[in-house]
């Protein structure tokens, strides 16, 4: 059995490890007669043209053709990938906000159906897990700075071309999820204050 949760944040980067490593990784997989490969992906990463989300489509069609058993585990942004970026931006003193739903999850609520899947026999699907709410970058921008005590001016963010209208549409949630995360954003926030 394997999990492969690996990840490659840069494009040159992310091409070696989602894109390489995982084809490399399946080779030897099959050689050792491997049972179970299961693969952490992006919920929506088909429906948003970014370099990175390409690399997920790229990695995801991989695991499919394999001859190794498999299983996708899509989840949506976690709670912990919105409180980096929002801390980020606020070392420059702004609050970013944007017509871009978002469904958080937290990380812990993955983890379990991660754990559930790597413990049965591979589905050859996808399994995808998502946030209990749909919300607002500019909602999750103020809960999160009132939650952490910081201060930004708020920044409209554009989101242009092909990529931009995918945000704006939604292309990062998930209206029927298999599984529906336990925690909502504010919870979170406050369990990690």
């Amino acid at each position: 059995m394997v999990v492969d949760a690996a990840n490659g944040a840069s494009s040159a980067r992310g091409r070696a490890v989602l894109v390489d490593g995982t084809r490399r990784l399946l080779e030897l997989e099959a050689r050792l007669g491997i049972t179970r490969h299961v693969a952490v992906s992006i919920v929506g990463a088909e429906r948003v043209p970014l370099a990175y989300y390409r690399l997920k489509v790229e990695q995801e069609r991989l695991v499919a053709g394999s001859p190794v058993p498999w299983t996708l585990l899509r989840a949506t942004q976690f709670h912990e990938f919105v409180d980096q970026w929002l801390t980020t931006a606020a070392r420059w003193r702004v609050r970013p906000t944007a017509l871009l739903p978002l469904q958080p999850v937290a990380a812990t609520d993955v983890a379990l159906v991660l754990a559930d899947l790597a413990e049965r026999p591979a589905t050859g699907g996808r399994v995808e897990v998502a946030g209990p709410h749909v919300r607002e970058l500019g909602s999750l921008s103020r809960e999160w700075a009132a939650a952490r005590g910081r201060r930004g001016v708020p920044l409209r963010l554009p989101l242009v071309g092909a990529a931009g209208r995918a945000l704006r549409d939604g292309g990062l949630t998930c209206a029927t999820p298999d599984v529906l995360g336990a925690t909502p954003f504010a919870r979170w926030l406050t369990r990690t204050g």
